[in-house]
């Protein structure tokens, strides 16, 4: 257990830095867009490559970050009855959603994506629009961006495991976020001062 918790730390560095490098395309989207509705607007000139560009670097932010989002915990779940049950539990029917759910769904588009990926990159297919750019690379970022998100997964499910044999602490938990013990200490011991001194207390 103890080698693959060292694998899933290395998962997580390469998501981790993965996620570092997104971040910035999120700046640079900013001013692709700017400047084009800038040329559009201000001096009546547009550029379907630039248009492009825009589109590629949104689609690569979303697809390569998805790994990234799950390290950090941020993916929506659906805690209908995930908020109902112990620590233990959210972490039995995380690691049943992993297996269930998560791993197949990005098999299944990851084994789809990468033919479609082939085709477009040994005919160098190029954008319909005039002045486009090739597609090729667009299309790569499907399967790379499930790959990514494939490894995360595995990382999130061993430290799942490592979890409940006491190796790990809770993954589900996120940075800075408390456990209900930790809230129940503090409540108890803000009640023990008002106690003490009723004009703190208020």
């Amino acid at each position: 257990m103890r080698s693959l918790l060292s694998l899933s730390r290395l998962i997580d560095a390469l998501n981790r830095g993965v996620g570092r490098i997104v971040s910035w395309l999120i700046l640079i989207v900013v001013f692709i867009s700017a400047g084009n509705a800038v040329s559009r607007k201000w001096f009546d000139m547009s550029s379907n490559a630039w248009l492009e560009v825009q589109w590629y670097l949104f689609g690569a932010i979303f697809l390569l970050a998805a790994g990234y989002t799950l390290l950090n915990n941020e993916h929506v779940r659906v805690d209908v009855l995930h908020a109902k049950l112990s620590e233990r539990g959210q972490v039995k029917m995380e690691i049943f959603g992993v297996l269930v759910f998560l791993l197949p769904v990005c098999i299944m588009v990851c084994w789809l994506s990468w033919p479609v990926f082939i085709d477009s990159y040994v005919s160098n297919e190029m954008s319909s629009n005039s002045g486009g750019l090739v597609r090729w690379p667009a299309k790569l970022l499907i399967p790379v961006g499930f790959l990514l998100l494939i490894l995360a997964g595995i990382s999130h499910l061993i430290k799942c495991i490592g979890f409940l044999q006491g190796l790990c602490p809770n993954p589900l938990r996120r940075k800075g976020e408390k456990t209900a013990e930790e809230l129940l200490a503090e409540e108890i011991a803000r009640n023990a001062l008002a106690d003490k001194d009723p004009q703190k207390g208020h």
